[in-house]
C-alpha cells in the first residue's frame, strides 16, 4: 500500500466516483488510477467500490472504513510537511479558507491584503458558500480555516474560536414608510411588509424565523439569497425590505439610495467564528491570519484552545472574553 494509492482512492471519491475526472484533477491517466485501485483492492483483499460494468456505482461498507482512514493518513502526511516547514522557518505554502459571501466581501479584503504583504510566498485560496457547502468542503479535507456564523453542529471535527458579534439591519429605499418611523423599529411593523433576507439553513433552526414565531407573527419572506449585494439589488427594485448583516452595509456606496435602520434586539445577536481541524498543525502564518482576523485570538490563546480535548472546554475558555461588536450603525 502506498500514499499514492491512498491519494488516488480519495481522489476518486472526491470526483464523484468518476475515474476520468479524478485523473484530470490528479494530473495522471485514467488507466494509471484504475491499475493502482485494482492493486490496492487485491492487497487488502477487499472490494472498496461496487461496480456497474466498467464504472464505479457506489462505495462498499468496507470502502467507507478504508476511505475514512485514508483521509486521516493523508491529513497527517500534510501535517508532517507543515511541521517540517515551520521548523526550518519556511513561510511558504497554501492557506485555503472557506467562508460566506458576507465575510469574503465585507470583512476579509483588508485582512487578506495585509496578510499578502507579510507572507508573499503563501498562496491564498478563498472558497465561498453556504454553511452546508462549506461543511462539504471541510469533509473533503480541502480546507485549512473556516469562517462562518452559527451552524456549529455542521462542524464537529473543528476547533471553533469566537471572533466577533454582529446584529442584523433593515434596508429600505429612501421614502419608504418605515423610514419615517418615530422611535425604535418593532417586529410587528416589519412583518407588515414583504421581506428579503439570507437563505435559511437546511439543517438548523433559523433565528430569523424564530424571532417572528415567538411574537406570534408570520413574516412574508418573498425572496432569499446568500449574497447581501443581491438582496440590496432587489430592495432597490422595491420588491421588499432587506434584512442583512450589519457589516454588509457600506454607507458610502449604499447610502445614496438605501436607508439603514437598526434592528438591535429584534433578532438574536450573531457570533462569527473561525475554525480549524483538531488534528491540524497550525503553521505560523495560519495563527497570524487568525489573530489578524480577530485580534483577541493571539497565538498563545489559539494554541491553548487547539490543545483542549473538546469544544465544550474551548467554549469554557472564552466564557469571560467579551467579543467586539462589528458593523454597528
Amino acid at each position: 500500500m502506498t500514499l499514492q494509492q491512498l491519494r488516488y482512492l480519495v481522489g476518486i471519491v472526491d470526483a464523484g466516483l468518476n475515474i476520468t475526472a479524478a485523473a484530470e484533477r490528479l494530473y495522471t491517466s485514467q488507466p494509471g488510477i484504475s491499475k493502482q485501485l485494482k492493486l490496492l483492492e487485491e492487497e487488502l483483499g477487499l472490494q472498496l467500490f461496487t461496480r456497474k460494468g466498467r464504472s464505479l456505482a457506489g462505495i462498499t461498507p468496507a470502502g467507507n472504513e478504508v476511505i475514512t482512514r485514508a483521509r486521516r493518513i493523508l491529513r497527517e502526511t500534510d501535517n508532517i510537511r507543515s511541521l517540517a516547514g515551520d521548523l526550518v522557518g519556511e513561510q511558504t505554502g497554501t492557506l485555503s479558507i472557506a467562508t460566506t459571501h458576507t465575510q469574503a466581501r465585507y470583512v476579509l479584503p483588508e485582512i487578506v491584503r495585509d496578510f499578502r504583504s507579510q507572507f508573499p510566498n503563501v498562496n491564498l485560496e478563498l472558497h465561498q458558500g453556504t454553511s452546508e457547502q462549506i461543511a462539504e468542503l471541510v469533509a473533503g479535507g480541502h480546507i485549512d480555516l473556516v469562517i462562518a456564523t452559527g451552524s456549529r453542529e455542521l462542524f464537529p471535527e473543528l476547533v471553533l474560536l469566537p471572533c466577533y458579534d454582529w446584529d442584523r439591519i433593515v434596508l429600505t429605499p429612501h421614502g419608504h414608510p418605515l423610514a419615517e418611523l418615530d422611535g425604535k423599529l418593532k417586529l410587528e411593523q416589519l412583518a407588515e411588509y414583504p421581506l428579503i433576507t439570507y437563505v435559511f439553513s437546511l439543517t438548523g433552526e433559523s433565528s430569523f424565523l424564530k424571532a417572528f414565531e415567538e411574537h406570534g407573527l408570520d413574516p412574508n419572506v418573498v425572496f432569499t439569497a446568500r449574497d447581501a449585494d443581491v438582496i440590496k439589488t432587489y430592495v432597490r427594485m422595491e420588491l421588499g425590505i432587506g434584512v442583512i448583516a450589519s457589516m454588509a452595509y457600506d454607507r458610502s456606496n449604499d447610502g445614496e439610495d438605501l436607508l439603514c435602520i437598526g434592528a438591535e434586539g429584534l433578532f438574536p445577536r450573531c457570533t462569527t467564528w473561525i475554525g480549524f481541524r483538531r488534528d491540524a498543525v497550525l503553521r505560523r502564518y495560519m495563527i497570524k491570519f487568525i489573530s489578524d482576523f480577530a485580534p483577541h485570538l493571539h497565538g498563545d490563546l489559539v494554541t491553548e484552545a487547539a490543545n483542549l480535548p473538546d469544544q465544550a472546554e474551548v467554549d469554557q475558555l472564552f466564557e469571560e472574553i467579551r467579543l467586539p461588536l462589528r458593523g454597528s450603525h
